[in-house]
């Protein structure tokens, strides 16, 4: 007999019906979602020319024929054969917050199981597994992890756009009938269409995220009665996925939720892995890359170094040209001995320098990458990725290593436990500097998803065997941020435009999936090495510090007014370090009329971020609107300001000043409705104000 599953997170609910044969109903999903009371005695009717039988429009993973007519999730064929799938005997089986659907198909010869996580965050999770059951290869077109049924009526969609430096560049349309796709193809998240999508419909709320690095699918097909099915999976090269007799696909996992705070809540609580058990306090960094690019001299570094322990940086990265003959980006990639034409006696000297300091010593690899010049390459040309016959492309002088084949990820594996062996190395700054294009393994079929299964397994291989030893997911920028990397990482580097305007809009749209402790924000030096833009160092400095604060810049090439200055902010970020990064406190408002704001707030304190990025329009600035959380009537008052006051500001009235001075106070409730009038800034300016009770 028909039965139903029904599920809680949080505040939302998915119900699905399981049918006597064919595949699930979704017939509720999203806050306060009920199953109908008449379902299965009152189908769904169909249009008049509809089937026999009844099909379910709103199906979990619908699959083609047999009367079903949507955009299918799960497609595929033995040599054209077994092209239909009808499954039954629907069983269901918990596993403490999961809940496993299970059932088969006998012509076909393929079992399905629908695993759905039901967090306390207020986050499903949904993943697809299939068997082949019988002789012959099944080819495995598409699988999506799982679908979300969506309310009929006017949608606006959340994506992302953007490229290598301009990532997480946050785009809303309207949602329109017929069938949305977006696909990656790229081998890695990406830069320009991350797996990620958000839809409102009226006062509902959604937002889905693949936990998955590799090539992706989105699709929005809307149904008959106008409600949509969303889906999300990865994406198949043509004839990738081949199952024997008892082989299987797993999917990865997609992530459904309503907003950014659960999804936020739910890395904190379910995705991070953090040594000792439990996340420390973010070290403050300092990133060698753009204060010394290839130009390694150890008597300079270990300056560096001293001047970075006197500003209060609490961890050292040696970044790229440390290893081989790597002068520049041509060379020695593969080949991970440290350079003894740089480091005569090693890098022990070095490391051992920063950790007498008391900073902790992070080193860069780039392991899945090789250059054509490099000993590696020459010994093993047949270990980079490639398809016969077909051009060898290069992108930034470097080819792909297959580590699909055990010998390439035991050889990675190897190179990078004798460095982390050998020395005292806590963190690795794991980057991939290039997109994936011809694929193609031992026996010249695409192992794209195997490529992306394996990068994985080897991280997770170097966490197992050294469990001390932080990772950051670095993929030039922000090119591989998804919650599959961050099951075996603690940190994402955002981007690699580190000019702070620029950053504004990248830190805000990463924010709508990532709690903003794992996201790297680094001070860079003037003018941009991206855009050549001049700002303040108090720009500079406030726009990165509500993150994992870092420094990218050589310290000694600062003035001493500079140094002290980046020391105090510093200082301050500490200081408020427990609350910019406490679970639950964070917020990033949408920018109005250039001004950004952005920060972390608890019943007894808050810190705001207001940025001004381009000059206002508007003649006086929107009162600053806040939702602070505890009681209504509580009286707040502005505890202290940093930045650009008051020569942010254009002008200032002495009301003004009185209120800045926390002179004058004001209610929760007030704050949330009038907002406070804050004096209009200057461009590229920045302030943080510093929020608490008034008694």
């Amino acid at each position: 007999m028909p039965s139903t599953v029904t599920l809680s997170a949080g505040p939302l609910s998915f119900s699905v019906g399981l049918p006597d044969r064919g595949m699930p109903e979704i017939l509720a999903f999203g806050r306060g979602a009920a199953v109908p009371d008449f379902w299965p005695d009152v189908p769904r009717s169909s249009r008049i020319n509809g089937m026999d039988a009844d099909v379910p429009s709103a199906a979990l993973l619908p699959v083609a024929g047999l009367g079903a007519f949507g955009w299918p999730a799960i497609v595929g064929h033995r040599d054209g054969r077994d092209f239909l799938l009808d499954f039954s005997g629907w069983t269901v089986r918990h596993d403490g917050a999961t809940a496993v659907l299970a059932a088969s198909d006998a012509v076909a010869g393929i079992d399905i199981e629908i695993s759905i996580l039901a967090s306390k965050t207020g986050v499903f999770g949904l993943s697809t597994r299939l068997m082949s059951m019988k002789d012959g290869v099944y080819t495995l077109d598409r699988c999506m992890a799982g679908s979300f049924l969506l309310p009929a009526g006017e949608a606006t969609a959340t994506r992302f756009t953007g490229m290598w430096g301009r990532e997480f560049q946050i785009r809303r349309h309207h949602l329109a009938p017929g069938i949305t796709l977006q696909e990656n193809r790229r081998g890695r998240t990406s830069h320009d269409r991350q797996p990620y999508l958000g839809v409102t419909v009226g006062d509902a709320r959604f937002a889905f995220h693949l936990g998955w690095s590799g090539n992706h699918l989105v699709a929005v097909d809307t149904l008959d009665d106008g409600r949509r099915l969303v889906h999300l999976g990865a994406l198949f090269e043509p004839g990738e996925i081949r199952l024997s007799r008892g082989d299987s696909y797993q999917s990865p996992v997609v992530y459904a939720a309503e907003d950014a705070a659960a999804l936020q809540a739910f890395v904190r609580s379910e995705i991070l892995t953090w040594p000792g058990g439990a996340m420390s306090p973010r070290p403050v960094t300092l990133n060698t890359w753009e204060g010394n690019y290839f130009d390694h001299r150890l008597d300079s570094l270990k300056a560096q170094a001293d001047a970075a322990a006197a500003l209060g940086i609490e961890r050292f990265v040696l970044d790229d040209g440390w290893f081989g003959r790597r002068d520049d980006d041509t060379t020695s990639l593969g080949d991970w001995i440290v350079d003894r034409r740089k480091y005569p006696d090693g890098l022990k000297p070095l490391v051992d320098h920063v950790t007498a300091l008391g900073m902790q010593f992070g080193i860069w690899f780039e392991p899945e990458m090789v250059n054509e010049e490099s000993d590696l390459y020459r010994a093993h040309p047949d270990w980079a990725l490639k398809v016969d016959g077909r051009p060898f492309l290069r992108s930034r002088n470097q080819q792909v290593l297959d580590l699909t084949r055990p010998e390439v990820s035991d050889h990675l594996f190897e190179k990078i436990s004798a460095m982390l062996s050998s020395h005292a190395i806590s963190y690795i700054k794991w980057d991939m500097n290039r997109d994936l294009t011809h694929v193609g393994g031992v026996d010249g079929r695409a192992v794209t998803t195997a490529q992306t299964r394996a990068v994985h397994a080897l991280m997770a291989r170097v966490r197992a065997a050294f469990p001390h030893v932080e990772i950051e997911s670095c993929a030039s920028g922000g090119g591989r941020t998804d919650y599959g990397a961050l099951a075996n990482t603690q940190r994402v580097w955002t981007s690699d435009c580190t000019d702070a305007l620029d950053r504004l809009e990248i830190q805000r749209g990463a924010s709508l999936f990532l709690p903003p402790e794992i996201m790297g924000a680094h001070v860079s030096a003037n003018p941009s090495h991206q855009s050549g833009r001049t700002l303040s160092l108090t720009f500079r400095a406030l726009v990165a510090l509500a993150y994992h604060l870092g420094v990218e810049l050589n310290p000694l090439d600062m003035s001493p007014a500079e140094r002290t200055e980046l020391a105090g902010f510093i200082a301050l970020h500490k200081r408020l370090r427990p609350l910019l990064h406490a679970p639950g406190a964070n917020f990033n408002l949408d920018p109005r009329d250039g001004r950004y704001v952005w920060g972390a707030m608890t019943s007894d304190q808050a810190a705001v971020f207001v940025a001004q990025g381009p000059t206002m329009v508007c003649e006086q600035p929107e009162p600053l609107v806040l939702r602070l959380p505890g009681s209504p009537e509580r009286m707040w008052r502005i505890a202290a300001i940093h930045g650009d006051s008051p020569s942010g500001f254009i002008r200032m009235s002495d009301g003004q000043k009185r209120l800045l001075s926390g002179e004058l106070t004001f209610s929760a409730a007030a704050l949330a409705s009038a907002g406070l009038p804050l004096p209009m800034q200057r461009p590229e300016t920045a302030l943080l104000l510093e929020l608490t009770p008034a008694g």
